[in-house]
């Protein structure tokens, strides 16, 4: 028995808006993921761009719809909520379709006055990290840290505290310059 696609609908400008209005009501979003949203509904009609740009200037033109407003709120919430680093934040953001200047104009202000060290101690807490026993475990943590955004300094002090030797922590920020390059990230 198979399944018949359902009959495509055509949007018109208030429909696409009351859909787009229903997905915000169901949780803030930057204009790229709204764009993406609509763009499923609209693709197949001839004037679907036209469309979208539309109801985006309307949201916001109503204020319903701000990709600034959206990074701010999105830091402060990874920043004190699920105690993540910068990076993680500006990487999550640029991957939600966040433009570059957006990003970086809040993400910066976000993390003002907030020790990086301080906040990858409170997330070890929050994941319930203990002090490592062997180089192993402080790979482990080490390479945790990373993935939560937080830079080879912070990262280093904090292990520093729980007395992991120093060639340990070498070969580890050493590791992390091997892999940036090869990606081609930045720290």
């Amino acid at each position: 028995m198979g399944f018949r696609k359902a009959p495509t609908r055509n949007y018109d400008e208030d429909a696409l808006y009351e859909y787009a209005v229903g997905a915000l009501g169901r949780r803030m979003r930057t204009v790229a993921e709204l764009k993406r949203l609509m763009r499923t509904r609209v693709a197949h009609q001839s004037d679907g761009e036209e469309l979208m740009d539309k109801v985006i200037a309307r949201l916001k033109d109503q204020r319903y719809i701000n990709d600034t407003q959206y990074a701010a709120s999105y830091s402060a919430m990874r920043r004190d909520g699920q105690k993540f680093g910068m990076m993680r934040v500006v990487q999550d953001l640029k991957a939600r379709g966040v433009h570059a200047d957006v990003i970086a104009r809040t993400v910066p202000q976000a993390y003002e006055g907030v020790s990086e060290v301080e906040q990858a101690r409170a997330y070890l807490a929050r994941k319930r990290a203990k002090q490592p026993a062997d180089d192993k475990q402080a790979a482990r943590i080490f390479r945790m840290l990373v993935r939560a955004g937080f830079s080879s300094r912070a990262i280093v002090a904090v292990l520093r505290k729980w007395n992991v030797e120093e060639e340990t922590l070498s070969a580890l920020e050493q590791e992390r310059a091997e892999a940036d390059e090869s990606s081609g990230g930045e720290e």
